[in-house]
């Protein structure tokens, strides 16, 4: 027979991962990408109550993921990906709804359209009341996107372990993982033009249908490999090669995977804290540069996600970061070549990808000159954590039991969505902070200018006066009537980029502390 019934149905399998990534990441960027500019206006939101929404967003992922890696132990790669995928389709769908069912709520209106909904809202003059109850509503369907989304990465790594051997896992996971790039590059290109031409409603609709698409080809393309007619025994000779490891040195007979593992037994290693530190202090980065990109380039830059070139700077942003695909290439080498043992070898790259980020240091300094500055430099942060993130999830399959990575990739989950709830809550909070209190008017602080801005109440009559409905606005309009303005959310940024430029360094010395050396996990 030929090559390809020789060795080459794993890697169809990897491209299915890949296409699910990419959906699961297109997904969770259309509230990034039509909030600002789509959503807030008709909401009233404000940074604080979008990072509310990212935020809890997160920490329901985090919790999901734990739940989520036992559940695929439990019932298997293929029923778990199908009930992951199916569950935040229909999350992602929910969000649609969420202006009728406000329009409900606050005006009484509940059988009307999209566009009747919108009519319904801009009577409301409770503002807060409508800020409020949208807020919760689009909470609810982050939920369900949160508890389904957070069943692919569990499921994904564990059929990398199923269909690949030890040394071909960072290469496997580095290009199911480009999904999360490719999903990136693809939805400003897509989302703000559907939300422009149909509304923000449709977006949502469009992008969650794709992942009943693919649940089609997972049911007819996925089995285990030892079951696959499509697997050759050449091929599964090849994805079996280092099972010898699932041994126990006790009792060279038995099977490891025939005792039980749970959360608690997981714990009591420090492979697992060293993994979970690890997403702890680097996932909330890439949550961070996911979810606030767009609304950074249009308040810092004014420069919208539906204006040409916003899409066009997004889609440099994530072009670069498809340069991640050589954080699985990177650890093959030191093992192929340098003789190291794949953790070895993985935590020698992940440090060289550690010191990229700091050029997020020079982001804000540099956006002086040309916003093009913090574009690029923010899109090789991005692509240094893809190739970080690639060989982080790796060592899982490098210390456990094939039986035990999903379980240890939710606990790494739980630990890396706390980190994200953290930096999304405290850069929402932050924001709306320095829009108020670091913003400068001819020299002079906004809030001694306009002590308005000391109260809730007297500020939003303020904005009422000028016909606006945010500070960002507010600032926008002295500016066009020639006042100096210096919007103090710049400097909230360069704070947050201050954290992720130097987050990487201190997880990898954690993890080299907790972890020296390779070790395999017994179970």
């Amino acid at each position: 027979m030929g090559s390809k019934v020789k060795g080459n149905y794993r890697w169809v399998i990897c491209g299915l991962l890949f296409f699910a990534t990419t959906i699961n990441y297109l997904d969770r960027q259309v509230l990034s990408l039509t909030w600002k500019d789509f959503i807030a206006p008709e909401f009233h939101w404000t940074n604080n109550d979008y990072g509310n929404i990212t935020a809890l967003f997160a920490i329901f992922y985090a919790i999901s993921m734990l739940l989520a890696g036992r559940f695929v132990d439990l019932v298997g790669t293929k029923k778990g990906f199908l009930w992951a995928i199916g569950v935040w389709s229909v999350g992602a769908i929910l969000h649609a709804f969420c202006g009728i069912a406000t329009a409900g709520i606050t005006a009484g209106e509940w059988f009307v359209g999209f566009e009747g909904a919108k009519e319904a809202i801009s009577h409301v003059h409770d503002f807060s009341r409508v800020v409020n109850v949208s807020v919760v509503l689009f909470i609810f369907a982050r939920f369900i996107l949160a508890v389904g989304e957070a069943g692919n990465f569990p499921a994904a790594i564990k059929t990398v372990a199923e269909y690949f051997p030890k040394k071909d896992r960072a290469l496997s996971t580095s290009i199911f993982n480009a999904g999360t790039t490719i999903g990136a590059l693809a939805a400003p290109l897509t989302i703000p033009y559907i939300a422009e031409a149909l509304g923000w409603e449709m977006a949502f609709i469009i992008i969650g249908a794709l992942g009943f698409v693919w649940m089609g080809f997972w049911i007819f393309m996925y089995e285990k490999p030892e079951l696959h007619p499509k697997v050759s025994a050449e091929e599964l000779a090849y994805i079996q090669q280092d099972e010898v490891m699932e041994l126990s040195p006790i009792q060279p007979d038995v099977l490891v995977e025939q005792r039980k593992v749970t959360i608690t037994n997981c714990l009591k290693h420090r492979q697992t804290w060293a993994y979970a530190l690890g997403k702890f202090m680097t996932d909330g980065v890439w949550w961070f540069l996911l979810f606030w990109m767009p609304a950074y380039l249009s308040s810092v830059y004014g420069i919208k996600s539906s204006d040409f070139i916003g899409q066009l700077a997004l889609f440099v942003l994530y072009s670069i970061t498809m340069l991640s695909i050589i954080g699985g290439w990177l650890p093959s080498y030191f093992v192929d070549k340098m003789g190291l043992d794949p953790y070895a070898g993985r935590m020698r790259a992940m440090l060289i990808f550690a010191f990229f980020p700091l050029l997020l240091l020079l982001a804000q300094p540099l956006a002086d000159f040309s916003f093009w500055y913090p574009v690029v430099l923010i899109g090789i942060g991005a692509a240094a954590h893809q190739s970080w993130s690639a060989n982080l999830y790796s060592t899982v399959g490098d210390m456990f039991p094939k039986r035990a990575i999903a379980t240890v990739t939710g606990i790494g989950g739980l630990a890396g969505g706390i980190g994200a709830f953290l930096i999304n809550k405290s850069s929402g909070m932050l924001f709306d902070y320095a829009e108020r209190h670091w913003s400068k008017v001819n020299g002079t602080s906004l809030h001694e200018v306009y002590p308005q801005f000391q109260q809730l109440e007297t500020e939003k009559i303020l904005l009422e006066q000028h016909g606006v409905i945010s500070i960002e606005e507010f600032l926008k309009q002295l500016a066009s009537t020639g006042e100096v303005v210096s919007n103090g959310i710049n400097t909230g940024y360069l704070i947050v980029f201050s954290f992720c430029g130097v987050a990487y360094l201190l997880a990898w010395t954690l993890m080299k502390t907790l972890v020296p050396r390779m070790k395999q996990v017994i179970l």
